[in-house]
């Protein structure tokens, strides 16, 4: 009886697992497949990056990330990202105006390109950092990628985009 018991759960486990995925649903919950394509997506953000150069409206002062810097100081910037654990750290080059910094982040990716990092404090746990930024990753290839931020200007809608190449791919 017992052989009969652990055969038949063994048909249903097996047939359970070769059922069709399913399409995301109303709670947004992913299929295996969807999950699959946005873990490669992800995957293609592992290494070492810099930001080559950013567009926006320079007619604007614009100082990303509460880091009391003038945007131009990000280009040239040196970025790790770490997509196993979801963390990286981003360095500020110093020069003229511009601080020597590195900064400790986390970061998440949901299905929609949506990219939300959060800067981590020393001896501060991940989890326990509760505001960050929110991006739009666009572009992603094996040797660049995008992200656009979206703030509000004067009471108008405009994107900053910071576009990244690849140093190195550890």
């Amino acid at each position: 009886m017992r052989k009969i018991i652990f055969g038949l759960f063994g048909i249903a486990l097996v047939a359970g697992s070769c059922s069709t995925t399913k399409s995301a649903s109303s709670d947004g919950s992913v299929s295996a497949g969807q999950a699959q394509s946005l873990r490669a997506e992800v995957m293609k953000l592992k290494g070492e990056w810099t930001i080559s150069d950013v567009d926006y409206n320079k007619s604007y002062s614009i100082k990303p990330f509460d880091e009391g810097a003038d945007i131009n100081c990000f280009v040239g910037s040196a970025w790790k990202l770490i997509p196993n654990n979801y963390t990286g750290t981003y360095s500020l080059n110093g020069g003229g105006s511009c601080p020597v910094k590195t900064q400790a982040i986390t970061f998440s990716v949901d299905k929609y390109s949506n990219v939300s990092i959060k800067k981590v404090g020393e001896g501060e746990k991940a989890k326990k950092v509760g505001a960050g930024y929110m991006l739009r990753l666009e572009n992603p290839t094996d040797n660049s990628f995008t992200l656009v931020q979206s703030l509000n200007a004067d009471g108008s809608p405009m994107d900053v985009r910071y576009n990244f190449v690849r140093t190195s791919s550890k």
